[in-house]
């Protein structure tokens, strides 16, 4: 089902809210001051009812210049616009600039509707509406309807009632793939319920139970209860106003402009890169370090503007620009936004967010432009690409993707595909893509740093995981970090064992002298069985002047895994090992379980030996211990029959 919300706009004392009571029989007017001063000051929200039974969703707004900020709030979730000009007066200055507010958010459709029209002849609604056509041309409501309405004698009422369904009709769905978002606009708390929060919800859907999360302090909480226009529900959509119940958050903790989303799904940012606008009609120059407000959604920042390609921004013009906010907001990519001038408070500009979470740019800089420019208008090949390299060596999942550009991942399936034919991206693991040149820079930095390893440590059959995995990607996305060693391999440029990895031409070349102190530690470990040798007993088998040689080659034949630690400083001959394996491998043939004391007597050794076997087994993940028994683990395959 669609789910739509209407906004009104215009000047006060307009007639919005008589109009919005006409309509739906709803008065918005919900504050005792509102009603004294007969205005509009916050936000208040009705149900539209359709013959055919469907429904809609109205914003009444405040018109009074005072109020814009809460206009805002407002205006932030609408689909469709519903601009309001008292026929008695026409046009007037906040009726101009919420137009103008309309079209920096984005709004696609809608209609002016002329109120009061009891209140003057025809001859002079004709001249209105050509003045009101005139206003308009250039906008989003050129060549939309005009229609004529008195609320106090129900003129036009109905004939509008069946325009905005036809618009409601047309409007275009919202995406269900994106998680939740839901900016707050109204915050208060209900005895025996506790904290409620309304808005309207722009992404996703959420239903009672949904874990969710406040940004941007990131307070966890959860939805105890949901309705829509007073009607307890079990899920909200896209488009629908909902108040959301939550557990688990005080209403203290809880601000205008917070937003509520799925956990983890959104950031803080102190920065955005935007696309900056400054209206044709504005009576300022933006000038780069200018401090503006921003309005986004329910949300109001102080921001500096830093324009990235020129000092001046002048009214008419548009521009590339960082916004650098004094407090963190949550923001997306393609959000629209605001501004206002600082002081005094006026309407300039607004534009969207081409990037919420930027590095700090220097001005000018022609690479950070053209970053720009792919993320505003490249093509779907281009955008996917600079996405999936902007995250470096993490690159993003199949999922990711969808979610960042609220794609289907069937579609989004086909260009990745296409990408990778044409050697773009490279798929690491499963649904999960790297940039060809990432994959390039960070096999230059793997060939040099496992180069000069093998120059440092020759006799090192190559250098440790655990160690190339840090040093490779300097502690960042290490879950990547198999994948990323994997594609090496298969590309015939890394040589990889379960604990070292080298380069395919390396290999350890030891001189006639370690060529035979090796071959006497291995018979001396062979000869010692299970119970092994110390490093230390190992080179007393050599003259003073060998040792410093054989502690090299201990080292070289534990990196090849000839020898084994078994413990610390005591070494088995691997051969030794792969028989006691065959043993262990043996008995789960028809056992399901091994116990200590089973396998002392299987070994025929001590207690305490067949103890430190076990513990290697356990380490390498071939046993797993429940207990005092022992069952295979994941590793149990690797081992000799």
């Amino acid at each position: 089902m669609k789910h739509v919300t209407i906004g009104t706009a215009g000047h006060v004392d307009h007639g919005k809210t008589e109009l919005v009571k006409a309509l739906t029989g709803v008065d918005t007017d919900r504050l005792a001051e509102e009603k004294k001063r007969g205005i509009t000051i916050d936000l208040g929200f009705a149900r539209l009812d359709f013959p055919d039974g469907s429904c809609a969703s109205i914003v009444d707004v405040p018109g009074h210049e005072k109020f814009v900020k809460n206009m805002l709030a407002g205006a932030g979730g609408i689909d469709l616009a519903m601009l309001v000009v008292a026929a008695d007066e026409g046009f007037m200055p906040q009726t101009v600039e919420h137009l103008d507010i309309l079209q920096l958010l984005g709004v696609k459709d809608g209609l002016v509707v002329l109120t009061k029209a009891d209140l003057v002849d025809d001859d002079w609604l004709g001249m209105l509406e050509e003045d009101v056509k005139s206003r308009v041309k250039g906008t989003f409501l050129e060549g939309k309807p005009i229609l004529r309405t008195s609320a106090r004698t129900g003129e036009g009422i109905e004939q509008l009632r069946e325009a905005l369904h036809g618009l409601t009709l047309h409007a275009g769905e919202k995406s269900a793939r994106t998680p939740f978002r839901l900016p707050i606009d109204r915050v208060f708390s209900v005895d025996g319920f506790g904290t409620v929060v309304t808005g309207t919800l722009i992404d996703g859907h959420i239903a009672v139970g949904d874990e969710a999360q406040l940004m941007p302090r990131g307070d966890k909480c959860r939805v105890r209860n949901l309705q829509v226009h007073g009607r307890d529900v079990a899920a909200v959509y896209a488009g629908q106003r909902a108040a959301v119940n939550l557990a688990g958050v005080k209403k203290e903790s809880v601000s205008r402009g917070d937003v509520l989303c799925r956990p983890d799904s959104m950031h803080p940012t102190l920065m955005l890169d935007v696309r900056l606008q400054n209206l044709p009609d504005s009576k300022r120059i933006i000038e780069s370090g200018l401090r503006l407000h921003l309005y986004h959604g329910a949300a109001v920042r102080l921001a500096k503007a830093v324009l990235l390609d020129r000092d001046a921004l002048r009214p008419g013009e548009n521009c590339y620009a960082q916004l650098r906010l004094s407090e963190a907001l949550a923001a997306r990519q393609g959000d629209r936004f605001v501004v206002r001038f600082y002081s005094p408070l006026e309407t300039i500009g607004g534009g969207v967010i081409l990037d919420e979470h930027p590095y700090r740019h220097k001005r000018n800089d022609a690479r950070v432009l053209a970053s720009l420019a792919v993320r505003e208008r490249g093509s779907d090949e281009a955008k996917l690409t600079q996405a999936i390299g902007e995250r470096d060596a993490e690159g993003m999942t199949l999922a990711d993707l969808a979610a960042r550009f609220d794609e289907p991942e069937e579609r989004l399936t086909e260009t990745l595909a296409a990408l990778r034919t044409r050697g773009k991206l490279v798929e690491i693991a499963p649904s999960r893509y790297l940039t060809a040149s990432v994959l390039d820079g960070l096999w230059a930095d793997c060939e040099t740093m496992l180069a000069k390893y093998h120059r440092e440590h020759p006799l090192h059959a190559g250098m440790r995981l655990a160690e190339a995995r840090q040093r490779l990607l300097h502690g960042k996305a290490q879950e990547n970090a198999d994948a990323i060693l994997a594609c090496f391999v298969r590309e015939g440029k890394l040589a990889l064992t379960a604990e070292r990895c080298a380069l395919p031409d390396f290999s350890v070349r030891l001189t006639k002298r370690q060529s035979a102190i090796r071959d006497e530690l291995l018979r001396t470990c062979r000869a010692a069985g299970i119970l092994g040798k110390k490093q230390d007993a190992l080179c007393a088998l050599f003259d003073k002047k060998d040792r410093v040689e054989c502690a090299r080659v201990l080292e070289s034949l534990l990196s090849t895994g000839e020898l084994v630690l078994l413990a610390p400083e005591l070494c088995v001959e691997k051969s030794v090992l792969d028989a006691v394996g065959a043993q262990v491998k043996a008995w789960f043939e028809t056992h399901d379980t091994l116990a200590l004391g089973e396998f002392r007597d299987a070994l025929g050794t001590s207690r305490d030996r067949a103890l430190l076997v076990l513990e290697y087994y356990d380490r390498r993940g071939v046993l797993r211990r429940e207990g005092d028994i022992r069952r295979p683990g994941a590793r149990f395959g690797e081992l000799q029959k």
